[in-house]
């Protein structure tokens, strides 16, 4: 039961922070950015915890990478199957399918930097109420 709250407090947490990104960088989200968010969080820091000894860079390509499959599987979900038009990135140059692209898989890479920071201290703390 611990690790289900703790679970559920990392994909919580990980959907408001990317929630308050987008909003800060587009003036908007969408519902399903906040599932999204919250499964790659909490699948980033699963990774993470389990290798913790793993330099910066290759957590930055990892975690770009946990977000770009993300990405593409719910932008084939959301934006192609169920025409949501949350995102299109059909004008991005090497993009596939107008839901991924090399601009944005390597703004992610970015992201990991302050992701890893969060997780580094939710590792450190003694969180006594669930288990991360």
């Amino acid at each position: 039961m611990k690790k289900l709250k703790g679970d559920c407090f990392l994909f919580t947490l990980g959907g408001l922070l990317y929630g308050m990104i987008e909003i800060l960088y587009r003036h908007k989200t969408h519902w399903t950015m906040l599932i999204t968010g919250g499964a790659c969080f909490l699948s980033i820091f699963k990774i993470y915890k389990r290798h913790q000894s793993m330099r910066m860079l290759p957590k930055c390509v990892v975690g770009s990478a946990v977000i770009t499959f993300y990405e593409f599987l719910c932008g084939c979900i959301v934006n192609l199957k169920f025409k949501m038009k949350v995102w299109d990135y059909s004008n991005c140059r090497f993009n596939i399918k107008g839901q991924i692209c090399p601009f944005y898989s390597m703004l992610w890479a970015f992201l990991c930097i302050p992701i890893n920071a969060v997780c580094k201290k939710i590792c450190s703390k003694n969180f006594k109420f669930f288990k991360v």
